[in-house]
């Protein structure tokens, strides 16, 4: 089981460059940031730009493998974000991860003016993002008319550091998605019922993943592809649960998806006064206790 987290690109570079140092020291083995505009109830507080952050983080750190979780169609085009992609992994030394999912209806989702998208339009777009993107990291040049993307003679040279291309993680839970997942990904990624996750009680919080998962294998087969060959990656902090309350609470959380096949688990770095804040202390000891106790 590896133990990764997910930091909010909110700290000004003065500050967050200490803590993208810190994870790295506390043994993560990936550290990620939301690829957003904004988000939720941070809209009206500081927030950054993912690709930035990544490029300044990778210059801060030197091991641990950092990514998005997840990028979107919502306010991304292909052409663009390719580019980005193989500037991060080389300022990396090839340890970008993409997190990719077909995006929601939040701010991202009308930021730029249009009108938010059905989640048919969704999964139609991220049906056409995701094979693009995947050409245009590993082809030198790419020509591609499509309903909703183009491409015309678009280079990429000389690509990406990692080969054939940096890792996908693809977010899905729908048939289409977790077709996308089977094919092009090299991670799956979810975060519990896409409906409501915090309304399920937290002892069916498993249950739910491990569905995804039957369907997942499904979608695999289907192809010929071993479902082993994917890393399953959880993204903590949407549900009932609490496994950041104590050691104890978060190893058993991370035993019982561990289970049932998860192979990661990301958590979020504490911030104050948020969703997402919890006992740094204790957080701390998990990076270290608990995963030692779950390797």
């Amino acid at each position: 089981m590896r133990l990764s987290t997910v930091i909010l690109p909110i700290h000004r570079w003065s500050e967050g460059q200490k803590v993208w140092r810190r994870a790295e020291e506390l043994g993560f083995h990936t550290a990620y940031t939301y690829d957003h505009l904004s988000w939720r109830s941070f809209r009206d507080a500081p927030w950054f730009g993912a690709v930035p952050t990544l490029t300044a983080a990778a210059a801060a750190t030197e091991q641990m493998r950092l990514g998005t979780l997840v990028t979107s169609p919502n306010f991304r085009h292909p052409v663009t974000l390719a580019k980005d992609l193989i500037t991060l992994d080389d300022v990396s030394d090839g340890r970008i991860t993409l997190g990719i999912g077909a995006g929601g209806t939040g701010f991202d989702a009308t930021a730029m003016g249009q009108a938010a998208w059905s989640p048919r339009e969704r999964a139609d777009r991220f049906g056409e993002f995701v094979p693009v993107l995947d050409r245009l990291l590993t082809e030198p040049v790419v020509t591609y008319e499509g309903e909703f993307y183009s491409a015309h003679e678009v280079r990429n040279i000389p690509g990406c550091v990692q080969r054939p291309r940096i890792p996908f993680a693809v977010a899905a839970t729908g048939p289409r998605g977790l077709k996308l997942a089977a094919r092009y990904g090299q991670a799956w990624v979810t975060y519990g019922d896409p409906r409501g996750p915090a309304d399920i009680p937290a002892e069916e919080c498993p249950a739910v993943v491990s569905r995804q998962l039957d369907k997942l294998q499904i979608a695999c087969a289907e192809i010929d592809r071993e479902m082993g060959e994917l890393d399953r990656v959880l993204l903590q902090g949407s549900t009932a649960e609490r496994p950041l309350e104590s050691v104890d609470a978060f190893v058993e959380y991370a035993g019982r998806y561990a289970e049932i096949g998860i192979t990661e688990i990301a958590i979020h770095w504490p911030v104050p006064e948020s969703v997402y804040d919890a006992d740094m202390g204790v957080f701390e000891r998990i990076a270290t206790e608990a995963a030692a106790q779950l390797s």
